[in-house]
């Protein structure tokens, strides 16, 4: 693992760390599992061999100086029996706090169309597994609002948003947790330039204009619907708002600015963030 070491200062009560990863992608299956997917778990292995090494390092570095780790998803790589034992032992050995990625409800990667429907095929199965609500959560650690909220599929929904409202009740600063970066400028020409847009720019509300070349079907993937973009704006505009940790992009971190009051933290399987909140 590789150790960034970054410090955000918003106000806490009184200084903390945390750990934060993103996108491990075990990629595991067994016996217990069907040939389907113990034939996709040999594909994908490949890519994601370090996984448990990784893992491994960094749970031990979190036991070791006693601090939380932030997981914005895609910790497994799609459900299967041994996946979903990896993803439990990893939350109940260590202080989790998890936001769901869009691989944590891949039944057969690629498979489908991902959408509510689909993700609630499996999202109790996968829920059970971690302490916190996947979906949205939240926990204030020395006067610091922690939001964990999924947008693994490019959306938030009216539920995530009006919770999201009533955690700004308490009136603490808030860092967001979330599988997919904000569409940003920056953080768009950033990927411009180590050639990573590819087939699509893969950050939720990304504007009309850049998605033209987009194939049908990650138009459909990845176009931001009303309450998304109404969620986006308010994120942008809520000053208690102060920072935005995520994953999804794999092939490079960043730390780029939202707005000039929300700096947004892009981390990857090996590069991990040890972060000084104060």
């Amino acid at each position: 693992m590789n150790l960034i070491h970054n410090k955000i200062k918003i106000g806490a009560e009184k200084p903390f760390h945390f750990l934060h990863m993103s996108d491990t992608h075990f990629a595991l299956a067994d016996d217990r599992d069907d040939k389907r997917k113990n034939d996709l778990a040999k594909a994908r292995s490949g890519w994601y061999s370090d996984a448990e090494k990784v893992s491994s390092e960094i749970e031990a570095f979190a036991k070791e100086n006693h601090l939380t780790i932030a997981h914005t998803g895609d910790y497994i790589d799609f459900v299967s029996e041994a996946n979903l034992d990896r993803l439990k032992k990893f939350t109940e050995e260590n202080d989790v706090f998890m936001a769901a990625g869009n691989h944590e409800f891949s039944l057969y990667v690629g498979e489908a169309f991902e959408d509510a429907d689909y993700r609630n095929l499996s999202l109790e199965k996968v829920q059970s597994c971690v302490p916190n609500n996947i979906r949205f959560d939240s926990r204030k650690i020395n006067g610091v609002n922690l939001i964990a909220i999924d947008n693994g599929y490019y959306l938030f929904d009216r539920e995530q948003m009006e919770a999201l409202k009533r955690e700004a009740e308490y009136g603490l600063p808030m860092i967001l947790f979330m599988h997919t970066p904000l569409y940003d400028e920056e953080l768009y020409q950033i990927m411009g330039e180590h050639g990573c847009l590819g087939v699509a720019a893969y950050m939720v509300a990304t504007p009309e204009e850049l998605m033209k070349g987009y194939s049908k079907e990650r138009y459909r993937q990845q176009k931001a619907d009303e309450i998304t973009l109404e969620t986006v704006e308010y994120i942008k505009n809520q000053p208690l708002i102060k920072a935005i940790f995520c994953g999804h992009l794999h092939d490079f971190v960043s730390e780029t600015k939202l707005t000039d009051g929300i700096s947004q933290y892009v981390s990857n399987f090996e590069n991990v963030r040890l972060v000084e909140v104060e």
